[in-house]
């Protein structure tokens, strides 16, 4: 099982919306890696922005796997809805 992500670019688009993400954030809330809607260090990017890896490392023993894809699959669909991205899940 692996998030079903879209690669529509909106998380990466929305950083100023968590400090976690201060050093990646280019001055106006988008990543400084991101190149159209993709990363543009995808193989080498940093642990919160590997959403499978940071369960793994993070969040396993405090959730199952359903759980965190699901509050994560809401957070991208607030965002896309914020920027009215036309695309669904």
């Amino acid at each position: 099982m692996m998030f079903p992500c879209q690669k529509c670019g909106m998380c990466c688009r929305n950083l100023q919306l968590s400090s976690l993400y201060r050093e990646l954030d280019r001055g106006d809330g988008t990543c400084k890696y991101l190149s159209g809607n993709l990363c543009s260090r995808y193989d080498d990017r940093p642990l919160l922005c590997r959403v499978d890896d940071c369960y793994t490392l993070l969040f396993k023993d405090v959730m199952s796997i359903e759980q965190y894809y699901q509050l994560n699959l809401e957070i991208c669909k607030k965002l896309q809805k914020k920027t009215e991205y036309k695309e669904d899940y």
